[in-house]
């Protein structure tokens, strides 16, 4: 009983330190990314792969208008798990300072630059007063003069640099499916069905109307939709090789 009162002492502002160096809102804020829906990025030789399931609520909501994976700039994209309302929030901030580079300095932002732009931005709500951390966390991708980029950024404002990652509900079960199935020689299409066959650990009737799944391939350099009958496709060879 002492040590939840001694909590409830410390987890009201988030400026304060616990006596055991915790921020609890901190703590709170990764929950709320915990209870979020996933989201998964690969990155290949031949590009990035960012990937999403999407939560319908009710069948008279509109599919369309629930969105976990969002275009930055040409060439950088993100993913988002946890409070869709915060990672908006944080991807208007992406796309200013993605602008504001261009317009500066005549050239595509990094995609590292950019993404500790963000986490910047996400630790100063660690500590100010009158505020909250934001409740979600963030895989930053993108391509850099033909090299491949893929972060994630925490709710403490940190980043960090993947090879492939999942952030969001099951991220334990999601990693060890990726840390499984990863090779660092993949192409783009083997990518895809690396981040489909993570996103299927959460949800055993995966289907393409419930994921989203966005590319950047080094040849372009853009951030590209697949379409559904593409993902379709994936999963059904994905299903066949089960069967198999």
């Amino acid at each position: 009983m002492q040590g939840q009162s001694q909590q409830q002492a410390y987890d009201r502002g988030i400026t304060i330190f616990s006596p055991d160096g915790r921020l609890y809102q901190v703590e709170y804020a990764r929950e709320a990314v915990a209870r979020g829906t996933a989201s998964v990025g690969v990155r290949t030789p031949d590009g990035v792969v960012l990937g999403a399931v999407r939560r319908v609520r009710s069948p008279l909501m509109e599919r369309d208008s629930v969105e976990k994976l969002h275009k930055a700039d040409d060439h950088v994209g993100i993913a988002s798990a946890g409070h869709v309302a915060d990672a908006r929030k944080l991807i208007d901030f992406a796309r200013r300072r993605a602008q504001t580079e261009e317009v500066r300095y005549g050239e595509a932002v990094d995609v590292e630059t950019l993404t500790k732009a963000v986490t910047d931005n996400i630790q100063q709500y660690t500590q100010t007063g009158g505020a909250r951390p934001f409740g979600v966390a963030l895989l930053v991708g993108g391509v850099d003069d033909g090299e491949p980029r893929l972060f994630e950024t925490d709710p403490s404002g940190t980043p960090y640099e993947w090879q492939a990652t999942a952030v969001g509900g099951d991220r334990e079960a999601i990693q060890d499916v990726l840390e499984e199935g990863y090779r660092e020689e993949m192409d783009l299409d083997a990518g895809i069905d690396l981040a489909l066959e993570g996103l299927g650990v959460t949800n055993d009737d995966l289907s393409a109307e419930g994921v989203e799944l966005a590319t950047i391939d080094v040849e372009s350099e853009r951030f590209e939709r697949v379409e559904e009958d593409v993902i379709a496709s994936h999963l059904a060879d994905l299903e066949g090789d089960e069967d198999a």
